[in-house]
């Protein structure tokens, strides 16, 4: 087993990490455990009773935080010049077509979020390959393919995240920054929880959200005691 560091001991003494707690407790902790110099990102992971194996029972979905990430989001869009001018005046970071078609065909991804109008799909489509193991395929069911791109672009740049459940049946997501107050983190952590509770496929049977685990950059995790969800 590891040697744990004397600032993983030191974080670890700071709570029970045998006990899970409620959301604004657990929260709490996770801003006292986090210790990097930087600010740290605050994750959470939720266990969810599906099978992704199935197709009725694939959890995908959108939710806006609402304090954001805290994450400053390169946003392309992909459109014609019209609605790329409607784009940069919104706050996307670039915008254009066949240039950019070109650069993500030889393997250029610096982006975080790539938007699209519907009358481009032909041609982002072909860039499967390249986009869809980044999850940086635009869909319309994230709103990342629509004619508002504008509203898009906004809406990400705000804090809207997409989320979808792994092959292990957790949903990984963002919930902010180590320099939010606990409020804030439990408050963009309950949203997305709802969020997926909303999202429970008919199919699912037995306890739908199995558990939780909140934890910020190179942190220990605490649990959320998932009865204090509803399920």
């Amino acid at each position: 087993m590891p040697t744990l560091s004397k600032k993983r001991k030191a974080a670890m003494a700071k709570f029970d990490s045998t006990k899970s707690y409620n959301l604004a407790e657990a929260t709490s902790i996770v801003k006292q455990v986090s210790t990097t110099k930087f600010d740290a990102t605050v994750d959470i992971a939720v266990r969810l009773g599906v099978d992704p194996k199935k197709s009725t029972e694939m959890v995908r979905g959108t939710v806006s935080l609402p304090h954001g990430t805290g994450r400053t989001v390169k946003v392309l869009v992909l459109a014609d010049p019209a609605k790329c001018e409607e784009a940069m005046a919104a706050g996307a970071d670039m915008a254009g077509l066949d240039e950019y078609v070109e650069k993500i065909k030889g393997g250029w991804t610096a982006v975080d979020v790539i938007i699209c109008t519907p009358a481009v799909m032909a041609k982002v489509g072909a860039l499967g390959r390249v986009l869809g193991p980044r999850g940086l395929m635009p869909n319309p069911k994230t709103g990342t393919v629509t004619m508002d791109v504008a509203k898009a672009v906004k809406e990400v740049k705000a804090g809207k995240i997409d989320f979808k459940v792994d092959k292990a049946g957790i949903i990984h997501a963002v919930i902010g920054k180590a320099s939010f107050d606990a409020v804030k983190l439990s408050e963009n952590a309950n949203e997305l929880l709802q969020t997926l509770l909303k999202l429970k496929p008919s199919t699912s049977k037995g306890v739908y959200i199995r558990s939780i685990c909140i934890s910020s950059t190179m942190s220990p995790g605490v649990l959320v005691d998932a009865r204090t969800v509803a399920n």
